[in-house]
C-alpha cells in the first residue's frame, strides 16, 4: 500500500491550516471591531467559499492561477513556477476552502471576549499587541483551537477544489480523497475501502479532539 496520499494530504492540510490560522485570526480580529455595514460586507465576501460548491472554488482558482491566467502566467514567466497540477496547488485550494471555518470561529470567540479586560490592560499602560497576545488570545483560545482543528479536518478531506487545481498523479499530487475516487473508478474497491478507513480514523480523532476542547471550555465557563 503506497502511503504517499496520506503524507501528501497531511502536509497540504498542515500547511494550509498554518496559513489560515494567522489569516483567519487577523481578519476576525479587525472585522469584529469594524462598523456594522463594513462588517456585513466583508463577512459575506470572506464566508463565500463556505457556501460555494468546491468545484466552483476550484474553477475560479484555475481562472486565476492557470498557466495562461494572470497570477499563473506571472509566476511561470518570472520564477518558472507552475501554480497548478503540482502538489502545492492543493495548498491554494484548501486554504481558500477552509479559511471561512477559521475566520468565523475566531470571530465568534473575539465577539464574546469581555472588553473590560482589554480596557483594564490599557489603563495599566499595556500596548495593544501585548493585550492581544497575553489577554485576548488566552481568553479565546478554546474557540480558536476548535476552529483550527475543524479547519485541519476539512483540509484533510477536501476533494473538489483540490482535484481541479492539483489533479491526480500517483506519487506527486495524489491525496486521500482523490485516491479513493480514482480507485473507485478502476474498481479497486478493497484498496479504496482501506483509504476510507484511514480517513474515518483521522476524522474521528479530530472530532474527539474538538469535543474535548468544547467540553473543557464549558467546564471553565461553569466554574
Amino acid at each position: 500500500m503506497d502511503w504517499f496520499p496520506l503524507w501528501n494530504s497531511l502536509r497540504i492540510a498542515g500547511i494550509s491550516t498554518f496559513i489560515v490560522f494567522f489569516l483567519g485570526i487577523g481578519a476576525a480580529y479587525y472585522i469584529a471591531r469594524a462598523p456594522r455595514a463594513v462588517k456585513g460586507l466583508l463577512d459575506a465576501v470572506l464566508t463565500l467559499p463556505l457556501v460555494l460548491p468546491p468545484t466552483v472554488v476550484g474553477y475560479l482558482l484555475l481562472r486565476l492561477l492557470g498557466p495562461r491566467r494572470v497570477l499563473g502566467a506571472w509566476a511561470l514567466s518570472v520564477f518558472g513556477l507552475r501554480l497548478t497540477m503540482v502538489w502545492w496547488s492543493g495548498i491554494f485550494a484548501t486554504t481558500v476552502v477552509i479559511f471561512p471555518l477559521m475566520y468565523r470561529t475566531a470571530r465568534g470567540a473575539f465577539e464574546t471576549f469581555d472588553q473590560t479586560l482589554a480596557q483594564a490592560g490599557q489603563t495599566l499602560g499595556l500596548g495593544n499587541a501585548w493585550i492581544f497576545w497575553h489577554i485576548r488570545m488566552p481568553c479565546c483560545r478554546q474557540g480558536i483551537l476548535a476552529g483550527t482543528v475543524l479547519a485541519f479536518a476539512r483540509a484533510l478531506g477536501e476533494y473538489g477544489a483540490t482535484s481541479m487545481l492539483a489533479g491526480y498523479t500517483p506519487g506527486r499530487t495524489a491525496t486521500i480523497s482523490t485516491t479513493v475516487y480514482q480507485l473507485w473508478r478502476t474498481n479497486e474497491d478493497a484498496l479504496a475501502f482501506r483509504w476510507v478507513l484511514v480517513n474515518l480514523a483521522i476524522s474521528a480523532a479530530v472530532l474527539v479532539a474538538v469535543n474535548l476542547l468544547e467540553g473543557r471550555n464549558r467546564g471553565r465557563g461553569g466554574a
